[in-house]
């Protein structure tokens, strides 16, 4: 569902400066699309960019965003 662009085809550093769309964002990250609307007209969540009406996503700064909230566990 990630993009038409197969990851495969890019190289790594062209990978982290891709662009999603925000339903692509929702499916990635597990998050409502409404919550993304939501978080973008309040000042939060994701870094973004806007094309005229269109909202893209950064895939390098969602995974950073999600890497810094990542809480680590003692193992069992």
């Amino acid at each position: 569902m990630l993009s038409t662009i197969s990851s495969s085809c890019l190289s790594p550093d062209l990978q982290q400066h891709r662009y999603l769309t925000e339903k692509e964002v929702a499916a990635l990250t597990g998050r409502a699309l409404q919550t993304l609307r939501n978080d973008r007209h309040k000042g939060q969540g994701f870094a973004y960019s806007k094309f005229g009406a269109s909202i893209r996503y950064r895939l390098a700064d969602v995974l950073e965003a999600m890497e810094s909230r990542r809480i680590e566990t003692e193992a069992l």
